[in-house]
């Protein structure tokens, strides 16, 4: 069953004007629009101002021996002042509300070709926000004036989905959102890559506090330094990045600092400060080691997040800042909260987009990712190229990605790693020997302090009394070697299933079914252990 065809548009009080038998020679948009032979109207909404009424009741008339089988129904429109952006939105809001759409026997024309510019913006808005249905409509003139010619009709339809060429430039612009937040970095993690993808689409759509929890040199400082840069270049924040750790903030200087201070506040204000947050107004406050914060401050923090006005410390007079909050922890909030160390109320308003940074130790599927980038970035600095040789790379990825890499300063200590081998690489070249000494270097630092060369490796004292001494002393040097280097794992693991991760990384690509935490609950039951004893041993 067809459709009934209705339009609603504003009445052209100069274009639709005219008198007399000449007015029929002459192009005239609402009236046109029911002179195409191929169109049929079925009901024209004419919306005009009341001092136009005569001339509404003239393009009805003509309108019904033009086209018989049109209803044309006259809104008066109560607006004082056509050109008033808030009168003339109001007008139409509370028209459309009452207005009964039947979408399921009619569809609907927006007419944006008569009217000031402000109803046809205003018409743009509300079919834009769907509030009416359907399409915008544009007529155009024909282009030599004649009798009967009506011109022609465009439509618009506002639904974006419909536009594959829209739809696949906003895809475009999301992959090099997400790529950007990454550096450019190809990374292959899984969790990360989602975890990315989830920010971004937060970064651009939300000026909601994000808290970003995670070791130190996980890259929480650079990532919001990079969510902002993005918003920057969308024109979506106007002010600056302000960056602080709260970690060196101390005493009264932690609240001057954030909240600035008037002059004779506390023994050495000499002069008024601005404080931090007013310095980040329009902008983004990066609060890096959050839960370093004093209790007081952390009270003055929620009122300014809030209500975005703060005293600073000795006035009596409010000041305003309007920032978005990007918060970093290395610490469990929650755990904080319970002992009374953190505010629960500032704990619950920036917990809204809460992202856990994994370390490098739990991504090792983009250690090597990140080395070219790295390697990249040094070698444009030390001006001139820098490669690994093939057996060289093999050798640095495999102890990179092994067991022994413990990562503990994340990607502070791979960027040291990889600017050290740049540096002292002969003719550009990194190779094996090269990367012998950096391992050496890297199990040094690693190294726990006060431990001589003769150390045990990881977990090897606790592991005899776990699996018992006749059980131990009857086991092959090639067998307590492994689970020493397993034991050292699930030490370092947060959970069984991240343990399992990075011991089967390689063959879990491999298996149709994934099921790493099973794999390695079985390899430490053969030795009566589970994975609770290891990891606390």
């Amino acid at each position: 069953m067809r459709k009934s065809k209705v339009v609603i548009g504003f009445l052209g009080t100069q274009l639709d004007s005219g008198r007399g038998a000449g007015r029929w020679e002459k192009w005239r948009p609402t009236v046109s629009l029911v002179q195409h032979e191929d169109v049929v109207i079925d009901r024209l909404e004419l919306l005009y101002t009341l001092a136009h009424q005569d001339l509404a009741q003239l393009v009805q008339a003509d309108m019904a021996l033009a086209s018989p089988e049109t209803t044309v129904n006259l809104v008066p429109m109560p607006i004082a002042d056509p050109w008033d952006f808030g009168e003339v939105y109001a007008q139409l809001f509370d028209w459309v509300q009452t207005y009964r759409f039947d979408t399921e026997r009619e569809e609907y024309w927006t007419h944006i070709t008569t009217g000031t510019h402000v109803a046809q913006i205003c018409l743009f808005l509300l079919v834009e926000s769907r509030r009416i249905p359907g399409v915008l409509a544009q007529t155009s003139p024909p282009k030599r004036q004649q009798a009967g010619n009506p011109g022609s009709i465009a439509l618009i339809d506002l639904d974006l989905s419909r536009y594959d060429v829209i739809a696949q430039r906003f895809g475009a612009e999301q992959r090099d959102a997400v790529q950007f937040l990454k550096s450019g970095i190809a990374t292959r993690n899984a969790r990360f890559n989602g975890l990315i993808d989830e920010v971004e689409r937060v970064a651009v759509r939300s000026r909601a506090p994000i808290l970003f929890t995670g070791p130190t040199g996980a890259g929480k400082s650079h990532l919001a330094r990079r969510m902002f840069e993005l918003k920057k270049a969308r024109h979506q924040v106007a002010g600056e990045f302000v960056e602080v750790n709260c970690a060196t903030l101390r005493g009264d200087g932690a609240a001057s600092t954030l909240f600035g201070h008037k002059k004779g506040a506390f023994t050495g204000a000499a002069a008024d400060r601005p404080g931090l947050l007013r310095a980040a107004h329009q902008g983004v406050l990066f609060l890096d080691e959050i839960g370093e914060l004093g209790l007081d401050e952390q009270a003055m923090l929620l009122k300014a997040v809030e209500e975005k006005r703060f005293y600073p410390m000795g006035s009596d007079c409010e000041v305003e800042s309007d920032f978005q909050l990007v918060a970093g922890t290395n610490r469990d909030l929650r755990t904080e909260v319970a002992a009374g160390r953190f505010r629960e109320d500032l704990f619950a308003r920036i917990n809204l987009w809460s992202y856990v940074l994994p370390g490098l130790a739990q991504r090792p599927e983009d250690i090597e990712p990140n080395v070219d980038y790295l390697l990249m970035r040094v070698a444009a600095e030390l001006g001139g190229a820098v490669r690994f040789t093939k057996e060289a790379k093999a050798a640095y990825l495999r102890f990179a990605t092994g067991p022994e890499a413990l990562w503990s300063g994340n990607f502070r200590d791979l960027a040291a790693s990889v600017t050290r081998l740049a540096t002292l690489a002969e003719a550009g070249r990194i190779g094996e020997s090269l990367v012998q000494a950096e391992v050496a270097r890297l199990r040094w630092l690693w190294q726990p302090q006060g431990a001589g060369a003769a150390t045990a490796p990881d977990g090897e004292a606790a592991l005899p009394a776990l699996v018992g001494a006749a059980v131990w002393d009857a086991m092959d040097l090639f067998d307590r070697l492994q689970l020493q280097a397993v034991a050292g794992v699930c030490r370092r693991a947060r959970s069984l299933s991240d343990a399992g991760r990075v011991l089967f990384q390689a063959s879990r690509t491999q298996r149709s079914v994934v099921n790493d935490a099973d794999r390695l609950r079985k390899y430490l039951a053969r030795f009566g252990l589970t994975w609770e004893q290891v990891a606390g041993a």
